[in-house]
């Protein structure tokens, strides 16, 4: 299913998916005394996809459903999630960011944002959760943790809601820069390898 709708309702699926495998299985093992978090890093790779609307929208949508699972004050996590989806998307959208290491980077950056901002919303909201050395050491190993499973996090989630975006032109023209297509700056040459005269200035 292509088009407006089946990416709705494929982001829809994900985000599901997402939360529900999380906190099944994902949380359950435990590296160096923490966690990986998907959310953060799924969250990053739909806005550097598809925008920073969709973005937005995915990470409040995660983060609605991470608050409901973990019956905490709704609203906390779907704010950071905002941020972080509409960053990746303006990233996507002002810099088109074409290098293969930047889901690597993103997700890093986003779930340290993630860590800090959850720790700093539970300090003004008067949660019982003081900052200490271990709290920094746990928030480091997470985003250690989270930056060397970023990369096949967007792959999965590029494989899944790639086939219903639509063509990006910029995406074209690379594809057609890389596979021989022919750059503006080329001019056309006759079989002889001498530009014809109606091309020539």
């Amino acid at each position: 299913m292509k088009g407006p709708v089946g990416l709705a309702v494929r982001l829809v699926l994900l985000v599901f998916a997402t939360v529900v495998l999380q906190q099944s299985a994902v949380s359950q093992v435990s590296i160096f005394g923490v966690s990986a978090d998907l959310t953060p890093l799924v969250v990053v790779s739909v806005g550097l996809l598809t925008g920073s609307m969709l973005g937005a929208v995915t990470g409040f949508g995660i983060g609605l459903f991470v608050d409901l699972v973990l019956v905490q004050t709704l609203g906390v996590t779907s704010l950071l999630y905002i941020v972080i989806g509409y960053w990746a998307g303006r990233l996507h959208e002002v810099r088109d960011p074409a290098h293969g290491l930047v889901p690597l980077a993103a997700g890093a950056a986003a779930t340290a944002v993630a860590g800090i901002g959850m720790a700093l919303i539970q300090f003004l909201l008067g949660v019982d959760a003081p900052v200490s050395l271990l709290l920094v050491q746990q928030l480091f190993i997470t985003v250690l943790v989270n930056t060397l499973i970023a990369l096949p996090v967007y792959a999965v989630v590029r494989r899944i809601i790639r086939p219903a975006l639509p063509d990006d032109p910029r995406r074209r023209r690379r594809r057609a820069y890389t596979t021989g297509g022919l750059s503006p700056l080329q001019r056309p040459r006759g079989r002889t390898g001498q530009i014809p005269r109606s091309a020539a200035p």
